[in-house]
């Protein structure tokens, strides 16, 4: 007998088959789920964590509140993870336990929340907090990412649009340019230049265009060191690189409000806050307060050691730790340096629009141009 299972792992399927008591003799992988139908993001486990959390205030209990979810899923795999949720719960784990069995979508902030409000019986608190908490991430995200992602979508446009020019239409005015006989400017000399080198070698310009950021992406992802070195670099650069340190230092403070506010062990909410922080020179960084607060430092001055971290932020996180205010004032940092994030995406938006037009009108409108000198001269000429 043949036939279809869907499943998050092989393990589900024979399991799911033995208790309808069926030998299972050999799996084989069916279709992948399509990107667009089964890829998890993130904003789905945030959601899944403000549904449960809706659910269980209204009354509705854990197992049923997973099953409810469940039918309303229009993704796949979510669907998928959602019931192997409900399943494990339904052999007698705890939602922390659960968790535990998907780490590529609840990390260990989510897991150690969750642990918390099970064990306080606030879990639905515990949820509302870790979407919260998300949302605030991803938003802070987004603006990160806008700030990134527009001037160089500009900005490659431009050098598509010059690249087109230098290789289509420049060797058609350069047959033109043969017939006049007379000497061409300097400017048309250099772009008739560049148009040699851009058909030359126009294949190779684009493998480097495309490879050296997939190298480097690659490279940061294999090698610990070359992810500290640029994005060591990053935090160097002007503007930019303050923007970056805000968001680090927002996300860190931002997650360990969460996990402090919670009642998460200190040493366990900076494990969770430093995978937050998004950098690996932060993360190195909060790796290096959290051992030194394992050996008996308070976390204000293991963070002052630490280097990373603004003046604000450290007194902040002083009077906290005097006051038994920790997880507020951390709170508060977090605002702050989000509202700083705000303000410096505005700045390098309005910095690199108008540089970014400079440059597309000086690259595209330099080639134009160079290309009606010629004419203009020999216009002149008659």
């Amino acid at each position: 007998m043949r036939g279809e299972s869907f499943a998050v792992r092989r393990d589900d399927v024979v399991q799911q088959l033995a208790e309808q008591r069926i030998l299972v003799r050999r799996i084989q992988p069916g279709r992948r789920l399509t990107a667009g139908s089964g890829r998890i993001k993130s904003r789905d486990i945030t959601l899944l964590a403000r549904q449960m959390a809706t659910l269980l205030r209204a009354g509705v209990p854990v197992l049923q509140g997973f099953n409810v979810i469940a039918e309303g899923v229009d993704k796949p795999a979510m669907r998928l993870l959602v019931q192997s949720l409900s399943k494990a719960v339904s052999q007698g784990a705890s939602v922390a336990e659960a968790l535990r069995q998907h780490p590529r979508h609840f990390g260990g902030l989510f897991v150690h929340l969750v642990a918390a409000g099970e064990q306080s019986g606030t879990l639905e608190r515990m949820l509302e907090r870790i979407a919260l908490h998300k949302e605030k991430a991803e938003r802070l995200q987004a603006r990160v990412r806008k700030a990134l992602w527009y001037p160089a979508v500009v900005l490659i446009t431009g050098v598509g649009v010059a690249a087109l020019l230098l290789v289509k239409v420049v060797p058609r005015f350069e047959t033109l340019f043969h017939d006049f006989g007379a000497e061409l400017p300097a400017l048309t000399r250099l772009a008739l230049r560049l148009s040699e080198a851009a058909q030359a070698y126009w294949l190779w310009g684009l493998l480097l265009g495309l490879g050296l950021p997939l190298l480097a992406y690659w490279g940061q992802q294999r090698s610990h060191s070359l992810a500290l070195r640029l994005q060591g670099l990053a935090l160097r650069l002007p503007v930019l690189g303050e923007m970056l340190r805000a968001s680090c230092v927002a996300r860190f403070c931002r997650t360990l409000a969460t996990t402090t506010g919670a009642g998460v062990p200190l040493v366990e909410g900076l494990k969770s806050a430093a995978g937050a922080s998004g950098n690996r020179v932060f993360e190195q960084a909060v790796e290096q307060v959290r051992r030194d607060v394992l050996d008996g430092q308070s976390l204000g001055l293991s963070m002052r050691r630490a280097g990373r971290f603004p003046a604000m932020a450290l007194q902040m996180v002083a009077i906290g730790e005097a006051s038994g205010t920790l997880d507020q004032m951390l709170e508060r940092v977090a605002e702050h340096h989000e509202s700083e994030v705000d303000e410096r995406v505005d700045v390098l938006t309005s910095l690199l629009e108008p540089l970014v037009i400079v440059i597309l009108g000086v690259m595209v409108g330099g080639l134009v141009v160079a290309m009606y000198l010629p004419i203009f001269a020999l216009g002149g000429a008659l």
